[in-house]
This record gives C-alpha cells, sequence and structure tokens, in this order.
C-alpha cells in the first residue's frame, strides 16, 4: 500500500512516495528530523502531526495508509511513541543508517536545550522563563494537531465500525481510562468482531501476544548495582524499556527511583525536571537528560539521556522486521485497523484536554484560527507557524 499516492486532506492526492536516492536518504532524514526536534512543541500528538505534515503532504516519502500503519505499530511497544514513529520513518527512507539518524537528530535538540536548562538551574537555582513564548505556540500546534486529525479520518475511519470504535475511544480517553487499555480494547474488539464472521488462525493469536509481553510492567532488568553512574545508566535504561503511556506516567517511574528509592533528587527537582520536558521541543523523554544532570554534571545527562532511548532504537529495529507482514494477514491487519481508530482517538482527546489549557483568550483563539486558515489554503511550512506563535506570544508578554 506504500506506493499509492497519499491523501493531503485537502481533497488532493500527494505525490507518490519517492525512493531515496542512493547518496543522498540520510542526509535528507538527518536535516528533516534535527528540524523537527527543533520546532517540534507539544507533545507526542503534535510531533506526529508535524511528522505526518513532512514525510506524506510535502514529500511524499510514504502514503496515508503507511503512516498510520507505523503509529498504530508503535504503540505495541514501550517507550516514547513520537520518537519511535521518528525512528521508523527514519528506517523506511534509509534503512539502519536512517533509523539512527532520525532517532539521534529528532533527540538531540531537546537534550541539548534540557542540558542548558539544567546548567542555569544549578547555577541560578531557576530554569529561565519560556512561559511567554509557549502561550503563543501551543494554540499554533493545536492547530497543526486539528489539520493532521482531518487528513488522516478518511484513512483511518474506513468504515461506520472503526468510527463507532473511535468514538467510543474518545469518550473512554477522556473519562480517565489509561490509554494502555483504550488500544488493547481497539485492537480485541477489532478482532472480536472479525471472530463474529470468521474463524480465529495463527495472526490474531501472534497480534495480541505482542501488547500481552511488552505491557505486563515487569523491569526487564535488574536493579543496578555498583557506582553512582553506571547506576544511573541502567536505572534510565530499565525505565524507558518498560514504560507505556504518558508524561505522568514517567513521572511515577521517575520518582519511584529517584525520590524514593535512591533519594538523589527532590520532590521539586523532579517537578521542575519534568516542566523541562514539556515545554522543550521534541521527546518528553529528555526529562532524563535534566535529572542526569542533577546527578552527575554534564556526564550524568550525556548517560541517562542515551540509556533511555537506547531501548526505544531496539524495539523499534525489531519491528521493522514484522510491520509490513501486520497488514498482509487478515487477522493482524483487521486488529491493526482497531488500533490505528483509538489511536487517532487518543490524539483527538489529549489535543482537546491541551486546547481548554491552551485557547484562553481572544489572541489565542486568533493564533488557532489564523494557523488554521494557513495551514487550509496554503503549503507554508509548519516552523513558520512555531516561530510565529513564539514572536506573538512573547510580544504579549512584554506588553503586558
Amino acid at each position: 500500500m506504500a506506493d499509492q499516492p497519499a491523501d493531503r486532506g485537502d481533497g488532493e492526492a500527494s505525490p507518490s512516495p519517492r525512493k531515496p536516492s542512493p547518496k543522498r536518504p540520510v542526509r535528507e532524514v538527518a536535516w528533516l528530523f534535527l528540524k523537527l526536534g527543533t520546532i517540534a512543541f507539544g507533545g507526542p500528538a503534535a510531533h506526529t502531526a508535524m511528522m505526518r505534515d513532512e514525510v506524506v503532504r510535502r514529500r511524499g516519502w510514504i502514503s496515508d495508509e503507511r503512516f498510520v500503519d507505523l503509529i498504530g505499530a508503535t504503540n505495541l511497544i514501550p517507550g516514547p511513541n513520537s520518537t519511535e514513529l521518528a525512528i521508523h520513518l527514519g528506517y523506511d527512507r534509509g534503512r539502519w543508517r536512517g533509523l539512527l539518524a532520525a532517532g539521534g537528530c529528532f533527540i538531540l535538540p531537546a537534550a541539548v536545550l534540557a542540558a542548558a536548562l539544567a546548567w542555569a538551574y544549578v547555577t541560578y537555582g531557576d530554569t529561565p522563563a519560556v512561559e511567554g513564548i509557549l502561550y503563543g505556540i501551543v494554540p499554533a500546534v493545536i492547530a497543526i494537531i486539528a489539520a493532521a486529525l482531518f487528513g488522516l479520518l478518511r484513512t483511518v475511519l474506513r468504515t461506520v465500525w472503526l468510527g463507532v470504535l473511535a468514538v467510543a475511544a474518545l469518550a473512554a480517553y477522556l473519562a480517565g481510562v489509561n490509554e494502555l487499555l483504550v488500544l488493547a480494547a481497539g485492537a480485541v474488539l477489532a478482532g472480536a468482531a472479525r471472530l463474529a464472521r470468521h474463524p480465529p488462525g495463527r495472526g490474531a493469536r501472534g497480534l495480541l501476544m505482542v501488547p500481552l509481553a511488552l505491557g505486563s510492567g515487569q523491569p526487564v532488568f535488574p536493579d543496578p548495582t555498583g557506582g553512582q553512574l553506571a547506576q544511573l545508566f541502567v536505572t534510565m535504561m530499565k525505565i524507558g524499556a518498560v514504560l507505556y503511556g504518558s508524561g505522568y506516567v514517567l513521572l511515577a517511574f521517575l520518582r519511584g527511583d529517584f525520590v524514593d528509592r535512591l533519594g538523589w533528587i527532590s520532590e521539586e527537582q523532579l517537578v521542575d525536571a519534568v516542566s523541562v520536558g514539556q515545554v522543550t521541543p521534541g521527546p518528553v523523554f529528555t526529562t532524563a537528560t535534566f535529572i542526569g544532570y542533577l546527578v552527575a554534571g554534564p556526564i550524568g545527562a550525556f548517560l541517562a539521556t542515551v540509556a533511555i532511548f537506547i531501548p526505544s532504537f531496539v524495539f523499534v529495529g525489531l519491528l521493522t522486521r514484522i510491520t509490513s507482514r501486520l497488514r498482509k494477514s487478515p487477522w493482524t491487519s483487521v486488529m491493526l485497523d482497531g488500533i490505528n481508530a483509538t489511536a487517532l482517538a487518543l490524539m483527538a482527546g489529549v489535543s482537546y484536554q491541551l486546547a481548554r489549557t491552551a485557547i484562553v483568550d481572544p489572541l489565542t483563539v486568533a493564533i488557532a484560527v489564523v494557523t488554521l486558515v494557513l495551514l487550509w489554503r496554503t503549503k507554508i511550512n509548519n516552523a513558520w507557524y512555531i516561530a510565529g506563535g513564539a514572536l506573538v506570544g512573547l510580544a504579549h508578554t512584554l506588553l503586558t
């Protein structure tokens, strides 16, 4: 399906995916994800929307069908989903070197910024204020997510049944049901619907085992012993290997290890670290960079960053061998459809919650509406919307 023209969401087909140049695919991947890692504010839903705009709508590297399949597949494994999506997109474009380039370049800007903020925090006792800039950026990001969701609706919700499943998933998420449970329910219900029409086969049992095995919550690595740096590295790698869910789940894991068990940081420092992960671009998991710096300075920041992201590269490397097969089997294909529908609903739910806290006055409404109109009527790169929102937010802060 990846060789079909992709729908841009505006009624026109995107260019057919271009074959990578033998000399340039890794360079293309590196520059694209370095840019996205620099401007991708707003969390995983925003990251996914920006990646879809770049690789489907603007560059035509893959189709929307392939894109949503990758979203569904990465939701089956632990770790930061948007980072794992970037890694998988890099593999699709540039194979193993593309995999490393996409993941590394997407993580690097946020890690560097988090380390710089940690240095300022340790040196001056606080982090530089960024509320004014985020005031303008977040409404623009919400508009970008909304445009991406609209563009994906026809690709993901191909039947009335999938539409009903997505609405139910959205309601469950807004009612407080755990994200992983919502995704698992989407796969199970889609499989049950097929079971009502066809007898079960091996494909269905195989896919069901993936989330059950990976989502057990049991540590992959034993509790670390030895020096502080080794303990920091192994603890962060353990978290990266078993964590499903949002930044709030990450907060619970970090509190259990670094505040309660090890006692290396205080509760207040943990909250500050998670805040830095939320306000910097790129993956929220760069919270680990900040904590690593607090624990052991620059070397601690480096080791913590590498450790928490290593499992994502490993899991995606393994996932690349089975993702294409998931769509070929009737059983796994229908269950992947269910996961994709619920994943789209989760993006909508996160966007709604973000909008409630970010679109709070006429100016933020105007930023969101203008961005949405420009996304619909033009092909301006998302980076300009982010920059424009930042300038408006900064001006608002300085003038009030």
